[in-house]
């Protein structure tokens, strides 16, 4: 399997549809194998009915709604068999037609590839409200100044590993949280692997379950978390 799409989902049954008809068209029209997996976050909707009706398009579920970290590590490392492994919101805010832009990057070497939406040469078309993106910039500074991350945007819901930096990365994960994208950098970065951030085009979905009062919250002390780990050893 060349590649292995992961695509978590929570009470995304309104969305998820012309998500998973986007990415099935994109793929099938390319020369390489590759796989679709969605993991339900213990949706209470009909998301899982939605994606049933796919077919083609692997369903896992979690019996309970753990956290977008936690439906990400199942997909990655109990689920997708691919070389190189992509997780991607179900909103697909970023067109699934930016993989293409990854693969010269993991030719030349890259571990992983991020998109970001920070990038000079990012297309952002819609763009987040005047708030989230004022919260997205407040987070990434304290994420440089804690030094746990030099990227211009660690939040970007599209991400490529190739399969021994998934291996690498995934099983040292412990935030299931929001904050579980810079986690996964910082233990990519502590264990000298290669990660490129690259433009993207970005069309954001106004119905993003970020709160931006009670998940800053949430996403500071996540982070404080993973400074406790470092120091403890827990991600060697």
């Amino acid at each position: 399997m060349h590649l292995s799409l992961v695509i978590p989902a929570y009470n995304e049954a309104l969305r998820i549809g012309t998500t998973l008809e986007q990415a099935r068209g994109y793929l099938a029209r390319q020369d390489y194998d590759s796989e679709i997996i969605v993991v339900d976050d213990g949706s209470r909707d009909d998301t899982a009915a939605v994606v049933g009706a796919f077919d083609g398009v692997k369903l896992a579920r979690l019996d309970n709604n753990l956290g977008k970290g936690a439906a990400v590590r199942r997909g990655m490392l109990q689920e997708a068999t691919g070389d190189y492994r992509f997780y991607y919101d179900a909103d697909a805010s970023t067109p699934i037609e930016e993989v293409e832009a990854c693969w010269p990057r993991f030719a030349d070497g890259a571990d992983i590839v991020i998109g970001s939406r920070a990038h000079t040469a990012s297309r952002i078309e819609i763009r987040q409200a005047w708030y989230r993106e004022h919260m997205g910039r407040v987070y990434n500074v304290i994420l440089r100044g804690m030094g746990l991350s030099p990227f211009l945007d660690t939040q970007c819901g599209f991400k490529g590993f190739t399969a021994r930096a998934a291996a690498t990365c995934f099983p040292r994960q412990m935030l299931d949280g929001f904050s579980f994208d810079a986690e996964l950098l910082y233990i990519a970065s502590m264990h000298g692997l290669r990660v490129d951030e690259i433009p993207v085009r970005w069309l954001n979905s106004p119905k993003s379950r970020v709160n931006p009062l009670t998940d800053s919250t949430r996403m500071f002390l996540d982070l404080l978390r993973v400074r406790t780990n470092a120091a403890a050893g827990r991600y060697s």
